[in-house]
């Protein structure tokens, strides 16, 4: 049977084949790199931190507003998007995406992928 890490990383790979998507990672919540599936040139450690941040400064402010923790995190520049949702109590499911990336599919295959992690973690 495939170790924790090999599942996870699996998880990363099928959810590239969606199309459009060019990196995910498994964040922790504080900010720590479980598993990913990003290039050479990425700091996978920053990229990690930078969004398990970016999430945590969300669900901060909708809660003081009195909306709720958001569902994710949408990042949207030139170059793509950089998307950001729950994995569970544990985790965060993030993704970049090319700037063409259709939106609808990539959340719908996060929404798997998420249900997947938040298995595997507990």
């Amino acid at each position: 049977m495939a170790s924790l890490r090999e599942q996870l990383e699996k998880i990363l790979k099928d959810l590239k084949t969606a199309g459009d998507i060019e990196a995910s990672a498994i964040v922790s919540r504080d900010g720590l790199l479980i598993a990913a599936d990003i290039s050479q040139n990425v700091n996978a450690e920053a990229f990690a931190a930078m969004t398990a941040t970016m999430l945590g400064a969300a669900e901060t402010a909708t809660s003081e507003l009195g909306k709720g923790i958001p569902d994710r995190v949408i990042v949207e520049g030139r170059e793509g998007k950089i998307i950001a949702t729950g994995a569970g109590p544990k985790a965060l499911l993030v993704v970049m995406t090319n700037p063409r990336a259709n939106l609808g599919l990539v959340l719908l295959e996060m929404g798997k992928a998420s249900e997947k992690i938040k298995e595997l973690l507990g």
